[in-house]
């Protein structure tokens, strides 16, 4: 399918923006509400925008490329030619270039006089995970070291210790997520290539960095997945303030006692979301880009990050109730909630009402997975098959929604009630 002008018109602002369109799941800790941030694009405006667009737009000059081509596109820069390298995910009628580069990247290739596209002889990439995150390391401030692990390749310039440990705590995540969907009868791929995390050592310096994702977003924010980037970017939490004990320096291994804390299970819990994102987004589940309706991308990052300030770790495991976000949807309910998440993702970008928003996609997640699992699979088998940037509408929403689990959204607020009462 090709895209007219105006979505990517649209898709490059906010690429360059990057926060347009966030979404700000709530984390509860200790009386404060801590915010994490997964980026995606508001696709309802880029449906709407594609209604908009002209009949006629001018063709592409190029060879017509087909998805998952590797291509070499050289751009006329002031400075002189500029060559990307990457793999193609879809274009656009005006000759725009939707590219996914060595580094995970994505990057929108403008259709400008000059340009010069080649094919590339489909490739794998040689590079091992150590030289991956050698190469991530040169974009970094300096002071930055690398740990690796079986699926994670972590940039730090915190202790080693606190590296090791969320890589530990990373890996647990994958273990636990891919065995999940393989018991549920959903197969999942494993991630193409190593998934790249971030941490700072501080909150400032974390802040300074992530600002230029987040805008004024970063100073309140513990930790984020960028859907562009394919990054998960955070910073040593044994130094936040919002723990008991913290120190402004990374304190080391010694340190690590302080997560272990019932205080600091949310925290953790922020990880484990943000992480789950990126796992859904490289095992298959999701497409990078892709109208995933939020209510279910969130539902299932929040029904896997549930707190358990009794582990040790902050983080146990996966199906648990999520006592948060049940005591915030059984607050904030109200008949045809449902169907608002469901329909469309404005719910999620309201700043009044975003905490109510990701309360109702875990629990109708939870009840889903609970009560209705096949269906659950089926549906996000249809939601894997879509292509990046591909139109999206409320009414395509609601009846695949009707397809997979056969009621209207309204239908199933009474059993799931129902079984909120039991489950709690």
């Amino acid at each position: 399918m090709r895209l007219s002008p105006t979505i990517w018109k649209f898709c490059a602002a906010v690429a360059a923006a990057s926060l347009l369109g966030a979404c700000v799941p709530g984390v509860w800790l200790a009386g404060f509400t801590l915010r994490s941030i997964h980026i995606p694009l508001p696709f309802t405006s880029l449906a709407r925008a594609a209604d908009l667009a002209p009949d006629s737009a001018p063709p592409s000059t190029d060879a017509p490329w087909q998805p998952g081509d590797s291509l070499a596109v050289t751009l006329p820069t002031p400075a002189g030619p500029r060559t990307l390298t990457g793999t193609l995910l879809t274009d656009a009628l005006d000759g725009s270039l939707l590219l996914e580069l060595a580094d995970q990247r994505l990057e929108i290739v403008p259709s400008t006089p000059g340009r010069e596209c080649h094919a590339l002889a489909a490739s794998t990439d040689s590079r091992s995970p150590r030289d991956v995150g050698r190469q991530i390391l040169t974009e970094l401030p300096p002071g930055f070291d690398l740990v690796v692990t079986k699926h994670y390749v972590i940039c730090f310039d915190t202790s080693r210790a606190y590296a090791q440990w969320c890589g530990a705590l990373f890996e647990k995540l994958h273990e636990a997520f891919a065995n999940f969907w393989t018991q549920a009868d959903l197969v999942l791929a494993e991630p193409p290539h190593p998934l790249i995390v971030v941490i700072f050592s501080d909150r400032q310096r974390y802040e300074a960095f992530a600002s230029r994702d987040l805008g004024a977003a970063a100073d309140r924010v513990v930790g984020y997945y960028n859907l562009l980037t394919n990054r998960v970017t955070t910073f040593d939490l044994t130094g936040s303030s919002l723990l008991p004990g913290h120190s402004t320096t990374s304190p080391g291994r010694a340190g690590l006692e302080i997560l272990a804390s019932p205080e600091a299970a949310g925290l953790v819990a922020t990880l484990v979301h943000e992480a789950t994102h990126q796992m859904a987004y490289n095992a298959g589940m999701h497409q990078r880009l892709a109208p995933v309706p939020l209510w279910i991308s969130e539902g299932i990052a929040t029904y896997f990050e549930t707190p358990d300030p009794g582990s040790g770790r902050g983080w146990r495991g996966i199906g648990q109730v999520n006592k948060p976000r049940l005591k915030k949807f059984l607050a904030t309910y109200k008949p045809g909630a449902l169907t608002a998440i469901i329909e469309g993702d404005e719910p999620f970008r309201d700043a009044t009402g975003a905490l109510d928003a990701y309360a109702k996609a875990w629990a109708l997640t939870a009840f889903l997975v609970q009560t209705r699992k096949p269906a659950l699979v089926a549906y996000l088998r249809t939601l894997a098959a879509k292509p990046p940037l591909s139109d999206d509408t409320p009414e395509q929403r609601r009846a695949e929604f009707v397809a997979a689990f056969g009621v209207e959204p309204a239908e199933l607020e009474e059993p799931l009630l129902k079984f909120l009462a039991r489950w709690k």
